[in-house]
């Protein structure tokens, strides 16, 4: 079964009290920090990654609560609010020996990087964001029966109880929707990757459904006090995503524009899966990202 990113050295490294990540790293050069979504672990990277360690030194990290990564149990709202989460992912690079790094995400990773780019915008000089809006964004433009394709959102935000049980239950027929329902091109998460997916979800329950629970919640409130302060993305910031805007009725570059001043924003016809789907676009989308 495939684990990890072939030719990179895996290792586990301690980030903050009682919590260690599971990190691929390969390359040299300028750094930059990849980080995985739902219902995924850094190996939805593999493409990605093996491309550009040819010239920078690439980190993948399995999220706190995924993968092989340290799940603690969530006892408050912090636990695993993407304040948490990106003070994580800052520490880490630290721990490797880089202060600045340039920071990618997709989907959840996605929110771990925007909130790292707001708090700790002397360490990350580029973002780059993969099918996500800004969490208080995404609630904003949820309306009526079209937001029923993000009716994961709504029950992994119940109180804890009811949405493990319920997804413990048939985590791989819940899991395996989005795997399914999400991919424009199956062939680009053959059998091996996907059940190493499903294993890893299907092991992590209730901590995928803190770390959402968190985005109804905690997350919510962080963005928003931002939004009130006036505070921006500073760095050079590309978002790839599908056309979200036109499906749901919104002005999706808009909507960046407002967090991100310095923006490339670019529409993709992969699928949400867009880094295993697209690897090529999304590495020259990168690359381009980290000239500016």
């Amino acid at each position: 079964m495939t684990t990890g990113i072939t030719g990179f050295d895996h290792k586990r490294v301690t980030v903050a009290d009682g919590v260690a990540l599971n990190v691929a790293v390969g390359g040299a050069g300028r750094p930059i920090m990849l980080l995985h979504g739902f219902p995924q672990t850094h190996l939805m990277w593999r493409h990605v990654a093996a491309d550009l360690a040819a010239d920078h030194t690439v980190i993948c990290p399995d999220l706190r609560g995924y993968g092989a990564s340290d799940k603690p149990p969530a006892h408050t709202d912090q636990t695993y609010a993407k304040r948490t989460m990106a003070a994580d992912v800052v520490a880490l690079a630290r721990a490797l020996g880089h202060d600045r790094f340039a920071l990618a995400g997709h989907d959840r990773g996605a929110l771990v990087a925007v909130r790292a780019g707001l708090d700790h915008p002397d360490a990350v000089t580029h973002l780059a964001s993969l099918d996500v809006l800004p969490t208080l964004d995404m609630w904003d433009v949820l309306h009526g029966v079209s937001a029923s394709v993000a009716f994961h959102l709504y029950l992994m935000a119940q109180p804890p109880g009811l949405p493990e049980r319920m997804i413990s239950a048939s985590a791989d027929d819940f899991f395996g929707h989005f795997l399914d329902a999400w991919t424009s091109d199956p062939a680009a998460v053959p059998a091996d990757v996907r059940a190493e997916y499903l294993r890893a979800s299907r092991e992590a329950v209730d901590s995928i459904v803190a770390d959402y629970r968190a985005s109804a919640g905690i997350d919510v409130a962080h963005d928003r006090a931002d939004r009130d302060a006036g505070r921006r993305l500073t760095m050079p910031v590309t978002v790839v995503q599908q056309d979200w805007g036109a499906a749901l009725g919104y002005d999706a570059a808009a909507v960046w524009r407002a967090w991100a001043p310095d923006l490339d924003h670019r529409t993709t016809t992969a699928g949400h899966f867009m880094a295993e789907e697209a690897p090529a676009e999304i590495s020259k989308a990168l690359r381009e990202l980290l000239t500016r």
